[in-house]
């Protein structure tokens, strides 16, 4: 499919999204903040819709031009509702992924007649888990850690905290973590503190508190995700909260957190079921 790359200013950034036409209704691929790069396996599964993806404000092509160090579920909301109206206005239909599922989340809820379904897939949202308190302790201890040492020991308690299974202890933090190394990380800190993850996104996203009164109301069909290989991890629990939150059972996704993957990023998911999956949920067979 012929991608075509399109740019809007929306306030404090410019966002980047490229369209690839089909002969379908619209498809938004949403990550954060994974960029656009991430959807190219997913998005051979659909050559009959319209698929669109883009960058999220601070990432690859997207850039942040209001000064702002860190980004909220609104304003990237806000962004991909710039988006929708550039391309008709809508109602289009949204896969969206860990961060990009709570941004959607916050999409939906101010602009609800922009989306006819949206299949939020695992959102790491913390305020909805019964270890709130200790999980909330932890991230915002990762996002210190890298104010104060840089990427490499961040990243490593990042990814120990996305992969680590049940509640978070009180304390985690603190617990000894390999080194950079081990992970193939840079130990040494070079000063940069504009990570998209661990500066721009990390805080914010996982403390968003859905409005679920207005989600609940909202004319959008809301299908939440989740993957049957990362039970118990953090943005599984969150999106099982989330369903709760929603009065509505949660759709289980083949493979785990990135089972859409087809290698983008050194990552291999079951990308072939998993669209198959989307598929049956966004037709509503599933």
């Amino acid at each position: 499919m012929t991608v075509e790359t399109h740019t809007i200013t929306t306030p404090g950034a410019e966002i980047t999204y490229d369209v690839r036409k089909g002969d379908g209704p619209v498809l938004l691929l949403v990550g954060s903040p994974m960029d656009a790069s991430g959807f190219g396996t997913l998005a051979k599964h659909f050559t009959d819709r319209t698929i669109v993806t883009y960058d999220p404000r601070g990432v690859s092509r997207s850039k942040l031009t209001g000064g702002a160090t860190e980004s909220t579920p609104e304003q990237h909301g806000d962004d991909m509702s710039a988006i929708i109206d550039a391309l008709g206005g809508g109602p289009v239909d949204v896969f969206a992924s860990s961060g990009g599922a709570v941004n959607a989340l916050a999409l939906v809820t101010a602009h609800p007649g922009q989306v006819g379904t949206l299949v939020a897939h695992e959102p790491p949202i913390i305020p909805v888990l019964a270890d709130r308190e200790t999980a909330s302790a932890a991230t915002k201890g990762i996002a210190e850690l890298y104010q104060r040492e840089g990427m490499g020991p961040a990243m490593v308690r990042f990814i120990m905290m996305v992969s680590h299974k049940g509640d978070v202890p009180a304390g985690w933090i603190d617990q000894p973590a390999p080194s950079p190394a081990e992970f193939g990380l840079p130990a040494d800190d070079n000063g940069d503190r504009n990570d998209p993850l661990l500066g721009q996104n990390l805080v914010s996203c996982t403390h968003y508190e859905p409005d679920f009164e207005a989600l609940r109301a909202a004319s959008t069909r809301i299908v939440i995700g989740v993957g049957e290989e990362s039970k118990d991890e953090l943005a599984n629990r969150g999106g099982l909260g989330v369903a709760a939150g929603l009065g509505v059972e949660p759709t289980w996704f083949p493979s785990n957190h990135a089972g859409f993957l087809g290698g983008e990023f050194g990552q291999q998911g079951d990308p072939d079921n998993f669209a198959a999956t989307l598929r049956r949920v966004l037709d509503n067979r599933a």
